[in-house]
């Protein structure tokens, strides 16, 4: 089966130059560093121990952001690598301007060749994917290099579960190169036993785990447009979720006169068209990336830029987790949670259902059926005081347990 992957890809790689442009034009690759994705690497292998992630998007990267940190301590690790597939990923990245020792790049696409060149070049001590970034190229020259390869906070769906099973021989040759698997709930860890998966850790999600630096920004920041405002959040937001928050921002708005609803769509790409949606309700809209304010007209504040989600969750007591109202399968609810913040969501949820399990038992969570309910909900919410500290320390518990494990493992390989 590895015959005819290895023909698929070396087609998307034939046909790269047209996607890479396509993707170009909609502004969705970087015009110079693309390259990279072909394997035309421009910066050089430092000396030492260089220690290789690879997180495919945002949420990945950000997932791994604890541990980068505690590695960087580690005398013994000159660098660290950090491949990713998107641009919004490269930029949050770059913005992390206390982790020193970080090297980005773009993945190549997974041909033989640009994989054995990469690694070739960049020669890491140990590798390290995430989630579920399985390349089986990579995997295989990895292993016949003799680099440790370990998966950290894997999660597969059923979806992947029922591909992976109409070729068993293939997936059990590809996920057998892992040295170690740290999974991150219950249905992924039966999916890599299913496939003889010898050493696999259930410490937990390491989402609830978060970075110790202070990447929010000050309050002080917000004040101009937010200050005696009440706010609620809708984060993640996919298709027509934009128009139902919208609408609930119109009912609250009778009862709230100085209410302001922070829309954060999951794809900015969509923001010309969710202005378009939200300005035929007569709502009025700010943009983050503008600079004048005006803040006794704002109904919604916009946010189009990416990077900038946990500073609205540190002044926002109450979210709304998108993809949950429309059959997409859920947000990740840990980044809104960890900062304290109550989180409403709707009934589609199948991707984080034992992270929402848990929340909603802390009462950090809780389900809502339509806008009607999240009108009610949020509308309670908003009237009563919160103290997000309580919630908060929750996770702090939970994810300090979890980071910490994690890192012993880890470290084992170093």
């Amino acid at each position: 089966m590895i015959s005819i992957y290895r023909i698929l890809i070396n087609i998307v790689f034939f046909l790269s130059p047209i996607i890479i442009l396509i993707r170009i034009l909609n502004k969705k690759e970087d015009k110079i560093r693309f390259k990279e994705k072909l394997c035309f690497i421009s910066k050089k292998r430092p000396k030492g121990k260089l220690v290789w992630f690879h997180a495919s998007s945002v949420g990945e990267v950000l997932s791994i952001i604890p541990i980068i940190e505690k590695l960087e301590k580690k005398k013994n690790i000159n660098k660290i690598l950090i491949t990713t597939n998107t641009l919004s990923s490269s930029k949050v990245i770059l913005e992390k301007k206390n982790l020193k020792k970080i090297i980005h790049q773009f993945l190549p696409i997974d041909t033989n060749s640009l994989s054995r060149k990469f690694l070739n070049h960049w020669k890491p001590d140990i590798a390290i994917f995430v989630e579920s970034e399985i390349w089986p190229n990579f995997i295989f020259n990895i292993k016949d290099l003799e680099i440790p390869l370990l998966l950290i906070n894997g999660r597969f769906t059923k979806k992947t579960f029922s591909s992976w099973k109409k070729i068993p021989n293939s997936a059990i040759n590809v996920f057998n190169k892992f040295d170690l698997c740290f999974i991150q709930n219950q249905e992924s860890k039966k999916f890599l036993k299913y496939f003889k998966v010898k050493k696999v850790l259930d410490f937990g999600n390491l989402k609830y785990s978060m970075s110790s630096n202070k990447i929010i920004e000050s309050k002080k920041n917000f004040r101009k447009i937010f200050f005696n405002n009440k706010i609620w959040c809708a984060s993640s937001t996919h298709f027509n979720e934009e128009e139902i928050c919208g609408r609930v921002h119109i009912h609250l708005k009778k009862e709230i006169n100085n209410l302001i609803t922070v829309i954060i769509p999951r794809h900015i790409n969509r923001i010309p068209k969710i202005i378009e949606k939200l300005k035929a309700m007569n709502l009025s809209i700010h943009r983050h990336s503008d600079n004048l304010i005006k803040k006794d007209k704002i109904d919604i504040y916009l946010v189009d830029v990416y990077g900038k989600t946990l500073n609205f969750y540190e002044i926002a007591q109450t979210v709304f987790l998108g993809g949950s109202l429309i059959p997409h399968g859920g947000q990740n609810p840990l980044e809104p949670a960890r900062l304290g913040c109550k989180i409403f969501h709707g009934p589609n949820i199948q991707n984080f259902k034992e992270v929402y399990k848990l929340l909603n038992s802390l009462n950090i969570s809780e389900s809502i059926k339509n806008k009607s309910q999240l009108i009610k909900k949020i509308n309670t919410n908003l009237k009563k005081p919160f103290k997000k500290n309580k919630n908060k320390k929750k996770l702090e518990i939970i994810g300090k347990k979890i980071l910490d494990k994690t890192f012993v493992e880890i470290n084992k390989f170093l």
